[in-house]
């Protein structure tokens, strides 16, 4: 068995939280860690840097496509970070997944 993770950057805490609680009201995902950081990168040709924040999502691989299309949907940024993988953890931990979610 097996399941998705999600890595999603916020440009803060409000906008983090306000996705994570999107998606947690629609049972999408089982739950989200919400982790503050650094990011440098390249937008319209200049080095740029900015705290933001990551959320690291757990879903079934079944909620993938649906998770990601929620989060385009509301998420402020022009090019969102939505990065998949697809994990496997201990039998407990991903029954809990699929039980606490909609798929």
């Amino acid at each position: 068995m097996s399941f998705t993770i999600l890595y999603v950057t916020h440009e803060n805490q409000k906008e983090a939280k306000k996705i994570t609680d999107h998606l947690l009201n629609k049972k999408l995902i089982a739950c989200s860690n919400l982790i503050p950081i650094e990011a440098a990168y390249w937008w319209n040709g200049n080095i740029e840097s900015a705290g933001e924040v990551v959320t690291i999502l757990k879903t079934t691989n079944e909620n993938r496509e649906r998770v990601t299309i929620e989060i385009e949907a509301i998420h402020p940024y022009d090019v969102p970070c939505i990065i998949h993988f697809q994990v496997e953890a201990n039998p407990a931990y991903e029954a809990w997944i699929n039980e606490e979610t909609v798929i």
